[in-house]
This record gives C-alpha cells, sequence and structure tokens, in this order.
C-alpha cells in the first residue's frame, strides 16, 4: 500500500494556512477531479478521494490539531483512513453545488429567514471634528419596511397565505444520482421565490414586495480620535431581512480631509514651525500651534534647522479613552532673510567675521574631513 502523502502537501497550503485558504485549496481540487466531470478517470477518482480526506481532517480544529502532533498516525484508525462518507460534515452543497444545480439537501437553508444586506455610507470629516469627535445628522437612501402594508405585501397589511406549490415551505424536492447514490436535493419554489408564501391582493404602495426605496435620517455620534478610513457600524440599519430575518447593518467609513497646518500620524500631530537666525542662535519664546491653540514653547539657543521638539499630551485623544493623548512634534524651519538693505548686509559680514569654527562645528568637522582626505 503506497504511503499517504501529507495532507498540507496534497491541498498545495503551508501548514500555517488559514480556514478559508484550506476551503479555497479544497474547492479547486475538488472541482478539478470530481468524477462526474472525469468519467471513468481512476486517477482524478483517486485525487478527489485524497482531497477530500485531507479537507476532512484538516477542516476540523481537533483533528487537525492531532494531525500537526502526530501525523497520519494520530488519525488513523479513527474513521479517516479513507473516505467512505462516515463523520464527513464538510458543506457539500457549498462546495459542489455549481455541477448539480442545487445541493444535497443543504438548500434548505435558503428558505429560511435571511438576513438584510450591509449597506456602507462615506462620511467626510474635517480635522478637527475627527481629532475631538462630532455628531452629524446622515441620510441614507435605502430599502426599507413598507408603511402602506407594514411590511406584509398585501393591501390590508394581513399576512400573506401559504404557497399551494408548496405548501409553505419555500422548497421543492427532487432527486438526484450522483457518485453518493441517490439523494434527495431541495430548490427554491419557483412560484414564491422560495418565500412559502402569496400574496393575492398585492399593496399598491410596494406592489406586494413589502418594501420600498426610502431616505432615514440618522444621528451619528463619531468618538473623538477616530482615523482616517475606520469604520464606525450601526447595528440593524441596513437593509430590512426577509422571511422575519434580522436586518443587516450600516458601515460608516472615515475620510478625513487634510489641514493646512497639521499631519496625523497615530494619535500623533505634527508641524512645521518657521523660526528666524536670530530664534535659532539666541533661543526664543514661541507660540507653537497645536490643535488645543497656540502653547508658549521656549526655544533652546543654538537650535539646528530640522531639529525637532516634542510637546506631551497635546496630540490627538486615544480613542475611547479621553484621558489619554498623544504627542505634538513640531520641526524647526530656518528661513533665510531675503530683501536685505546695505546696511543689514554689512552688519552680517561684520559678525560674519567674528566667527570661528567653534561657532560652526559642523563646518569646522566637515572642512578637517577635507583636509585629511586630500593631504
Amino acid at each position: 500500500m503506497p504511503e499517504k502523502r501529507d495532507y498540507y502537501e496534497v491541498l498545495g497550503v503551508p501548514r500555517t494556512a488559514s480556514d478559508d485558504e484550506l476551503k479555497k485549496a479544497y474547492r479547486k481540487l475538488a472541482k478539478q477531479h470530481h468524477p462526474d466531470l472525469n468519467p471513468g478517470n481512476k486517477e482524478a477518482e483517486a485525487k478527489f478521494k485524497e482531497a477530500n480526506e485531507a479537507y476532512a481532517v484538516l477542516s476540523d480544529q481537533e483533528k487537525r490539531r492531532v494531525y500537526d502532533q502526530y501525523g497520519h498516525a494520530g488519525i488513523d484508525g479513527q474513521g479517516f483512513g479513507g473516505f467512505n462518507g462516515a463523520g464527513f460534515d464538510i458543506d457539500l452543497e457549498d462546495l459542489f453545488g455549481s455541477f448539480f444545480g442545487g445541493g444535497f439537501g443543504g438548500s434548505r437553508k435558503r428558505g429560511g429567514p435571511q438576513r438584510g444586506a450591509n449597506l456602507k455610507y462615506r462620511m467626510n470629516l474635517e480635522f478637527m471634528e475627527a481629532a475631538f469627535g462630532i455628531e452629524r445628522q446622515i441620510t441614507v437612501n435605502k430599502e426599507d419596511l413598507c408603511d402602506a402594508c407594514h411590511g406584509t405585501g398585501s393591501r390590508d397589511g394581513s399576512a400573506p397565505d401559504k404557497c399551494t406549490a408548496c405548501h409553505g415551505t419555500g422548497q421543492v424536492s427532487q432527486r438526484q444520482q450522483t457518485m453518493f447514490g441517490t439523494v434527495m436535493s431541495s430548490r427554491p419554489c419557483p412560484v414564491c421565490n422560495g418565500k412559502g408564501t402569496m400574496v393575492k391582493d398585492p399593496c399598491p404602495s410596494c406592489l406586494g414586495r413589502g418594501r420600498r426605496q426610502k431616505s432615514k435620517n440618522l444621528n451619528v455620534k463619531v468618538p473623538a480620535g477616530i482615523n482616517d478610513g475606520e469604520m464606525l457600524t450601526m447595528r440593524g440599519e441596513g437593509e430590512p431581512g426577509s422571511l422575519g430575518g434580522p436586518a443587516g447593518d450600516l458601515y460608516i467609513e472615515i475620510h478625513i480631509k487634510p489641514h493646512p497646518v497639521f499631519q496625523r500620524d497615530g494619535y500623533n500631530t505634527f508641524c512645521e514651525m518657521p523660526i528666524t537666525f536670530v530664534q535659532a542662535s539666541l533661543g526664543a519664546e514661541l507660540e507653537v500651534p497645536t490643535i488645543d491653540g497656540p502653547y508658549t514653547y521656549h526655544l533652546k539657543e543654538g537650535t539646528q534647522p530640522g531639529e525637532t521638539f516634542t510637546i506631551r499630551g497635546k496630540g490627538i485623544p486615544y480613542l475611547n479613552r479621553s484621558n489619554m493623548r498623544g504627542d505634538h512634534i513640531f520641526r524647526a524651519v530656518l528661513e533665510v532673510p531675503r530683501h536685505l538693505n546695505d546696511n543689514q548686509k554689512e552688519q552680517l559680514r561684520q559678525f560674519e567675521q567674528t566667527c570661528t569654527d567653534k561657532n560652526y562645528q559642523k563646518r569646522g568637522s566637515f572642512f578637517s574631513k577635507l583636509k585629511e582626505l586630500f593631504q
């Protein structure tokens, strides 16, 4: 008997593969080697069974844990030495529905309550609105329950009648011959579209659908500290469900407009602060802009161009933690004066003549290295 291949190798996935990656790999192999698509091909049938066996183990967390620890020795003898269908709990309808036009009895799910669709809304915020939070009213256009019939679809608002074709089940059954034998499968009733009910006297407002397009106003509380690209969720504010299913959710995607002065990285804010030559040389009391307003900062003497300074706790409030804030960081940008008059130029020349390498350490170090290099 040939030695079994590693299950991960069979599916072509790494040992760290997620459940979704396992399922995707299995789908591909199952469709490629399915016996119904490869009649009489023993090699395809063997690969199909091999993929089934591998996925049956790896898709079960407990069996996968045992397999990862002990290999095939830990799995054999537990009903997984080969694929025989026993204990096999894979959703076959999900995997093979495209082959059989229905499923293996699992399609009954479609006749039950269905959750409503989720909706997405883009909200544009000013920089300061995102920093400190805001409450805003938005208008969402969506399908909602009809006010005239309260979602029943009937003219008088009464409950719809049971569908006579499917007897209220929303499903019609049929027999199918598959590799597993004769299997009963079901599909949504074509008369009532899987609802199980029929409306004899439709509501004129919604034409029997039980829902209409509406505009709804919602108050949204945007918390302080929210960042660009984050989502707010309003439960149950999506489209209504069907057959008694719950409504979907509304997802609000946040987009923050750029600020003319401040930039943001996480909870820290940044800005550039122009300073003069005299301020950089002698130090100065600066009025540094922050999101809270001007902040008095003592600039040290001898400040170099591009040097950065941090003001603690003057950044963005932490999301849902109002007692914590990021920092504000500003960069000193030296502005060289222009349009000097003759007197100012002469004063600068006299000043320059009094300076030595002690005053310009970087310049002195640079020319010393050049001198050593060329000697």
